[in-house]
């Protein structure tokens, strides 16, 4: 799995220019590909053990590891839908219509989030391979643990990105999400990443199965991941 400077740079939550100083001054591994930097995942994880950066979230989380307690995806999922056959241009016009209907916050709250998302670079669409992306506001806010959403967008035609897929394969499944805070936004881009690399939600997603059997999976996710954390 290849990972973008973003995703590298969220995973450790620092900026971008800190990610660029670890490849001038530290080695961190790197693939360079038409203007812009790759990371193989399993190398910039051995990169930082050897260095002793143990907070490996987001993108680099173990895998072993699981969302917080509260963090459900089967309610958020619920909460934000599923969206079948949009087309690729309708997505910023999707992705308000799911912040109109946030839980948990308030009319100024989702105001300013419509705002931030229809901002020039207020969406990290983070392509995670195999036709999928995590997009999700570039900003963070503080929502509270009542809020947060998680949408699945079946796109009919392929969305057009600053930056192709690694892999080649044109994106189109998206999984927008709004994190109700900082380590809740991580602990997403790391069981949604984790989720869309292999196991039965990907492959219903992949075959575009109906509304009920995806919530199914991912409430069972949910249920296994109340047993590994009792």
């Amino acid at each position: 799995m290849y990972l973008n400077l973003i995703q590298v740079a969220e995973s450790f939550g620092v900026s971008e220019s800190v990610v660029e100083g670890w490849i001038r001054h530290d080695g961190l591994p790197y693939t360079p590909d038409r203007n812009r930097l790759l990371f193989d995942r399993a190398q910039v994880t051995q990169w930082a053990a050897k260095r002793g950066l143990a907070a490996r979230v987001g993108f680099l989380a173990p895998e072993n590891s699981a969302l917080t307690p509260h963090l459900r995806l089967g309610p958020l999922l619920r909460a934000g839908r599923i969206w079948r056959d949009v087309p690729a241009s309708d997505v910023p016009n999707i992705f308000e219509r799911i912040i109109t209907v946030l839980p948990g916050a308030t009319p100024p709250v989702r105001q300013l989030l419509g705002q931030r998302v229809r901002a020039k670079d207020g969406v990290t669409m983070a392509p995670v391979g195999g036709g999928f992306a995590l997009p999700h506001p570039s900003a963070r806010i503080t929502l509270g643990r009542d809020s947060g959403t998680v949408a699945l967008l079946l796109l009919r035609d392929d969305l057009v990105l600053a930056e192709p897929p690694a892999d080649g394969v044109p994106v189109r499944k998206l999984f927008f999400f709004i994190a109700p805070s900082p380590r809740g936004h991580l602990d997403l881009l790391a069981g949604l990443s984790r989720s869309l690399g292999h196991g039965p939600l990907r492959e219903l997603v992949e075959r575009s199965a109906p509304d009920d059997e995806i919530f199914q999976a991912v409430e069972a996710m949910d249920a296994a991941m109340v047993e590994a954390n009792p």
